[in-house]
């Protein structure tokens, strides 16, 4: 007998579970993959794909120990025909929603901050560096490499969280509070907080697993009877300064970045003074349009060089022996390299990879492990991107739920979306390729 489907209201996982399978993942139902997620550990099929002129997206099944696997999926952009633009947001954005006009890709960007806790988020979650549009949104706090749209050109490098600012007309140098401060310091030398001094803790839940958030508390600036701290927020008319604090105390959150003076500190350090980047390192701000912190380089990864990030990432993803999705970026020339290795962390034969694995996977590909960069890896690891007439479709962490807001909403399945991102790195091809 012929039963008629019920409407796609009445079973709201039919329509996931149908994306699934018409890509070969195969579930008994949404909920279930809350708890086991191993129907997505599949080799895929080899594949390319052509997006564009310079532009090829390329998939293929990896084995690696102990029967575990990966999928690695490779986006290689040649920079004279197709140019990377670092973009970031503090609303933050879903990746498909970036492949728009002449965008044919996009790539999970640099780490930020994430949490559990909807009621208290940073003003800025990007952590360390972020430049928008030539002002730098977020100042770095510890010496990472970056990549930066130097002069309309992709760059990497590393930079030390120095550099110089303006406030209320006065220069200025800073240093991140990370860094070893200068000796002696110069007059009305800066040192610069933010979201990534914050420390992650985490909870038990009983239908989630974990629960991350920070104490709003002891989430502040040292104390300090010596110093002034200045909240700098960005507005219409440029960086202010919104609130000072003697003594320090505080909120990391409150702002772009907190500027800490020590006695005596300037008068013109007031509430309402204009804040102006002027250079971070040796890059004067006016010569960057955009700019993401990256992470360590997949040798450093894999020598545990990683205390840079650990704090302000919780559960450290650089752990020796545990498995992660990873996002990776090298710049060879006049190319950029972008690559997902895929995992789920409820799926024990498709977990990811370890950063030794990582940085073997490197020297086997012909890259020096040490040029080959993280991004935001574990579940945010994605590329969208769009193939000739087909809607935006997407790679990487297709598990994706979005978890449940209060005890009786279920899981829904976000695979082809994705977490909400604060960046991303967006491939357009250039006017003459188009």
């Amino acid at each position: 007998m012929n039963v008629p489907l019920a409407p796609p209201g009445d079973h709201p996982d039919l329509v996931p579970l149908a994306e699934l399978s018409a890509r070969g993942i195969h579930a008994p139902s949404v909920q279930s993959l809350a708890r086991d997620q191993s129907p997505f550990a599949r080799p895929t099929p080899a594949w390319t794909r052509h997006l564009a002129p310079g532009v090829v997206l390329t998939a293929r099944p990896i084995d690696l120990s102990d029967g575990c696997l990966t999928n690695a999926y490779t986006l290689t952009v040649d920079l004279d025909r197709a140019l990377c633009r670092p973009v970031s947001s503090p609303r933050g954005f879903h990746l498909r929603r970036l492949v728009t006009g002449p965008a044919v890709a996009v790539v999970s960007g640099a780490f930020a901050y994430i949490s559990d806790d909807p009621d208290y988020q940073p003003a800025e979650p990007c952590l360390d560096l972020a430049v928008r549009n030539h002002h730098a949104a977020s100042l770095p706090t510890a010496t990472k490499p970056a990549l930066l749209l130097h002069h309309g050109r992709p760059v990497v490098r590393t930079l030390t969280a120095t550099g110089t600012l303006i406030v209320a007309g006065h220069p200025h140098t800073w240093t991140g509070s990370k860094q070893p401060p200068p000796h002696p310091a110069p007059p009305g030398h800066l040192t610069v907080y933010g979201a990534a001094n914050c420390h992650i803790r985490y909870h038990d839940d009983p239908r989630t697993g974990f629960r991350r958030d920070v104490d709003p508390a002891t989430n502040t600036t040292p104390s300090d009877p010596a110093v002034l701290d200045c909240t700098v927020v960005p507005t219409p008319a440029g960086a202010r300064i919104t609130a000072v604090h003697p003594g320090g105390g505080a909120d990391l959150f409150a702002g772009a970045f907190v500027l800490r003076s020590h006695r005596p500190w300037p008068d013109h350090l007031l509430p309402g003074a204009h804040v102006n980047v002027t250079a971070i390192d040796a890059f004067a701000t006016a010569d960057v349009a955009s700019a993401l912190s990256l992470g360590p380089s997949a040798a450093d990864a894999a020598a545990g060089l990683t205390a840079a990030w650990d704090q302000s990432l919780g559960t450290s993803p650089f752990r020796p022996d545990a498995r992660y999705a990873r996002t990776l970026l090298a710049l060879n020339g006049r190319h950029l390299i972008l690559t997902v290795l895929d995992g789920a962390p409820l799926a024990p034969t498709f977990q990811g990879v370890t950063v030794q694995e990582t940085a073997e996977l490197c020297e086997q590909a012909s890259h020096d492990p040490a040029a080959v960069f993280h991004l935001d890896g574990g579940q945010t690891s994605k590329i969208a991107y769009r193939h000739g007439r087909e809607p935006a479709s997407a790679v990487g962490s297709l598990h994706y739920l979005r978890w449940p807001r209060h005890e009786h909403e279920p899981f829904h399945w976000q695979g082809l979306d994705g977490r909400r991102l604060h960046s991303a790195l967006q491939i357009t091809p250039t006017e003459e390729s188009r």
